[in-house]
């Protein structure tokens, strides 16, 4: 491999990572007094509802998927093969039942937060109880460590987020989802010209067997397979795609209830551009480096570092193009933190501000909510020193979203799908499905822990109690779990278990408590079931 790259940005690196942060700051400052000047929440959360099919589908692209598919799935395709290419099989069900089903539902509602819905169908304790659960899901989720850099430019993103409202948010989703495939193909296309060209890079990954086959083992303990990617990735797509608020806004801001569909389905082939892109990059990787990673070399410390490391290296003679990829890169976490501000502001506003205050002036209540956006955009930066203590970005979002975003989807499928469902079995139903979640999450954790520690503990030593949470956590990690085969499950079934959980426990206790929607009318129930059997 040589010597160590030495990771310098040349001046015309710097302008062009500078013209990123100054372009995603004027769109902002254009759209904070353009127009309405963000007078009303109605044009700062949602806005106007005057968005077209196409920015809204780039900005749905960018929101979350980019950063982890920028940092996550090269390493993924370097370190395991091009298994996880098969999670775009789960795309096409996971776009297309929101676009059905959820997207009608809450655009005919006229919705500003899907846990309006929560209260309509069930009460206002389950409303509150689910948008607790998204604040603690985005605030975690928003934290990924980005090489520390991503504080600077979050506070970028917290300016035009509480400055420009959703359009704001919107608009630069737009022009950061170009520059993220701008910045992957210039890689893409050096890399493998060096490489010797595609069939070369093809050729040396069969060699190294990163190329996989169709995997059909059905074992959910396996990590990734056909199954687990391409059946309990429709769960993830659907927590992310059908029910979470940060989605759910883009599509309420739509100009009709059809082009938020169509921005559904013109997601769809976007994905599967970016989880392409993704693999080819993972290959070019390993074509260059083969089994002498830059890990095991002690270049980079992290799966996730490999590739930043393999950019420099490969475009350090190429002034200005390294600047474009990490732009690039900075862009995928702008657009996924400036989607959390807006949307935490939101729900904060909508379910638990407006039904508790005193009614207030729309111009006071744009300049709170303004000012929730620039909150939460503190708080979410700070968690941004927590996540660096994660590993694998990749896994680590994808397993966080299903432990979360899980048993809220559960709780939005109890309330659509289920008429007899009350609001006792939902608020059991969802607190049942997060204890389940964390209860694997963690175990799964400990169980790696433990896996990687050597057994050095006497079982016949009695540990010292002056020091209850070391004892505690040193027979945790010890003893041989008893429910390994529950933390060995794949974090891909994460979200379809934990929402299996919710509903099923949600009918359970419903049929118990046998209170079947206590004081709603049934005229007000059937106008739920009908709005639906009418999207089907």
């Amino acid at each position: 491999m040589g010597d160590v790259v030495q990771m310098h940005f040349s001046t015309v690196d710097y302008v062009i990572f500078v013209v990123l942060l100054v372009a995603s700051a004027g769109i902002g400052l254009y759209y904070a007094f353009s127009g309405g000047c963000q007078r009303t929440t109605q044009e700062f959360l949602l806005a106007d509802r005057s968005m077209r099919c196409l920015p809204v589908s780039l900005s749905l692209l960018a929101t979350f998927q980019s950063a982890v598919a920028i940092l996550g799935a090269p390493a993924e395709i370097y370190t395991h093969g091009t298994q996880y290419w098969f999670l775009g099989c789960s795309y096409f069900l996971g776009l297309l039942i929101p676009a059905h089903i959820f997207i009608p539902v809450f655009y005919r509602l006229h919705l500003s937060s899907t846990y309006q819905y929560l209260e309509l169908r069930f009460s206002k304790s389950v409303r509150i109880c689910g948008t607790v659960t998204f604040i603690f899901q985005m605030v975690s989720l928003t934290g990924f460590d980005l090489w520390g850099a991503v504080l600077a430019m979050g506070l970028v993103c917290t300016l035009y987020t509480a400055l420009g409202g959703l359009k704001a948010v919107i608009w630069t989703d737009v022009f950061q989802t170009i520059v993220m495939f701008a910045g992957q193909l210039a890689v893409i296309i050096v890399g493998t010209h060096q490489a010797g060209g595609i069939a070369e890079v093809w050729k040396k990954a069969q060699n190294g067997s990163r190329i996989s086959g169709l995997d059909l083992n059905p074992d959910p303990l396996e990590r990734h397979t056909f199954w687990t990617l391409g059946v309990g990735g429709v769960f993830l797509m659907l927590a992310l795609y059908g029910v979470n608020q940060a989605q759910v806004q883009r599509y309420l801001s739509s100009r009709t209830e059809k082009e938020a569909i169509m921005s559904c389905y013109v997601v769809f082939p976007c994905q599967q551009i970016v989880l392409t892109m993704g693999c080819l990059m993972g290959l070019v990787m390993y074509a260059r480096y083969g089994e002498e990673s830059p890990l095991d070399q002690g270049y980079v410390k992290s799966n996730d570092q490999m590739v930043l490391y393999f950019v420099m290296d490969v475009l350090q003679d190429l002034p200005g193009l390294p600047g474009l990829f990490v732009a690039c890169l900075f862009s995928g976490a702008l657009s996924t933190i400036s989607s959390a501000f807006n949307s935490l502001a939101t729900v904060t506003m909508e379910d638990l501000i407006k039904p508790h205050v005193s009614p207030m002036t729309e111009a006071r209540a744009t300049l709170l909510s303004k000012m929730l956006a620039l909150g939460y955009g503190l708080v979410c930066l700070a968690m941004a020193y927590i996540a660096s203590l994660m590993g694998s970005v990749l896994q680590a979002a994808l397993s966080i979203f299903g432990m979360v975003g899980g048993p809220l989807l559960g709780l939005f499928c109890l309330g659509m799908f289920f008429p007899w469902a009350n609001s006792t079995g939902a608020l059991v139903g969802l607190l049942s499905g997060l204890v389940m979640a964390f209860w694997i999450g963690i175990g799964s954790f400990l169980s790696r822990m433990s896996a990687s520690a050597p057994p050095v503990i006497n079982a016949t030593v009695i540990p010292d109690v002056g020091n209850m949470t070391t004892a505690v956590m040193t027979t945790l990690i010890t003893s041989k779990p008893r429910f390994q085969a529950l933390y060995s499950l794949s974090y891909m079934w994460y979200s379809a278990h934990n929402s299996a959980t919710v509903v099923v426990v949600g009918l359970l206790v419903s049929f118990l408590t046998g209170k079947v929607f206590p004081n709603k009318s049934n005229t007000l129930r059937l106008k739920f079931f009908l709005m639906l059997m009418n999207c089907l």
